[in-house]
């Protein structure tokens, strides 16, 4: 079979034809001031944008020319105005997301750039960060493993994510299937203010009762371990998961329920094969956000962990406890500077790029359920 081959092209052609062809339909069937209306707000915005990232005195001009066209727009031409304006306001936040990028990984590269190693003559810039275990940013010789942090950053997910998985679907569960009408009323609403409580009151908490507890009794020296504080991370997760995943278990249809309950199953029968499966996506999308916020949290590891970088020996050892990627930047990023800036970012770079890979797996399982199932592709 013959294949053409500028097929791709021939369809990107076709495309660009059919989007130019839209554009002129939408300017001739558009009235003359609407189209000027809703042009000086965009590009007076995308104007004040411009003007706030150069830190000009001039960014209020545009800005207020913005707010004045898009009030008469609204009076004027409100529908247009309302999907011109979330265009705009669209456009501009792929542009913040995009800055923060090009930001944050521009500042990382220094210590990537310090970092490199020859490897049979090939240098790799970055590898020294991840094949040495010492963090020395002021002590010669001068090392900046983030290591020992990725260490005790995953040993920290990993015992967060034991707790808050298994615990925030079985009362995700409950909730949905089991619960009486009143006391989902009742338990629901206090689940989700827990998600409110801010982190340092948790991790308080922690050091207050939870490290001095753990050091009478295990014998540890000093306070702080990556057990205590998985769990409590785990507990600040747990509101996360159980919202989501009750809200996903919800969205099963009751037909499908009726529909095994008909057959003869049990309702814990029904809830092991027809609930959780069909429900399986959001579920563990629910998982997946108590990871990203057990991956993320800063401020309970700070307040819980001895803040000196290390490895636990052995390497399994979760009674003791010495950094996290947050926690190092938390107590860090104030006396930083130079390379130790840079290699603070080079830790906020490895977390960005570990949430954006749950991400898409969750993405991933998400679309693969619906294939599963029969959803739309």
């Amino acid at each position: 079979m013959n294949v053409l081959p500028n097929s791709d092209g021939a369809g990107l052609r076709a495309a660009a034809r059919r989007g130019l062809r839209r554009g002129r339909d939408f300017v001739d069937e558009t009235p003359p001031d609407a189209l000027v209306t809703v042009t000086v707000a965009a590009v007076s915005l995308l104007a004040a944008f411009a003007g706030f990232l150069a830190v000009s005195s001039l960014t209020a001009v545009p800005f207020a020319v913005f707010l004045v066209a898009t009030g008469y727009g609204w009076l004027r031409h409100q529908e247009l105005t309302a999907r011109v304006l979330t265009l705009t306001t669209t456009v501009s936040t792929i542009l913040v997301l995009g800055l923060i990028l090009v930001f944050i990984f521009a500042e990382a590269w220094p210590t990537v750039q310090y970092a490199t190693v020859n490897v049979f003559g090939i240098p790799i810039p970055g590898l020294r960060l991840f094949i040495e275990t010492r963090w020395s940013p002021v002590t010669p010789p001068i090392q900046y493993s983030l290591v020992p942090m990725i260490h005790g950053t995953v040993l920290v997910t990993i015992i967060a994510t034991a707790v808050a998985a298994p615990l925030g679907v079985a009362a995700a569960l409950f909730l949905s299937e089991i619960a009486p009408r009143t006391v989902r009323e009742v338990v629901k609403p206090g689940v989700e203010i827990l998600a409110g409580i801010p982190s340092i009151v948790y991790g308080f908490i922690g050091f207050t009762i939870l490290s001095p507890w753990a050091a009478d009794q295990f014998d540890i020296v000093g306070q702080g371990t990556y057990l205590f504080v998985g769990i409590v991370v785990g507990l600040m997760a747990l509101p996360t998961v159980v919202s989501v995943a009750e809200d996903a278990l919800n969205s099963v249809p009751e037909s499908m329920k009726s529909g095994s309950l008909a057959l003869g199953t049990t309702d814990w029968q029904t809830m092991t094969s027809i609930t959780l499966p069909a429900a399986f996506s959001g579920v563990s999308a629910a998982v997946l956000l108590g990871v990203g916020r057990a991956i993320g949290e800063t401020m309970a590891a700070t307040v819980m962990l001895r803040g000196s970088p290390g490895l636990t020996k052995p390497l399994y050892n979760v009674f003791y406890g010495n950094d996290t990627l947050t926690s190092l930047i938390a107590a860090n990023y104030g006396d930083a500077d130079g390379l130790q800036l840079s290699a603070l970012f080079v830790a906020g770079v490895i977390l960005f790029v570990t949430v954006l890979f749950l991400s898409i797996g969750s993405q991933y399982i998400e679309a693969r359920m619906r294939r599963k199932l029969g959803g739309a592709e």
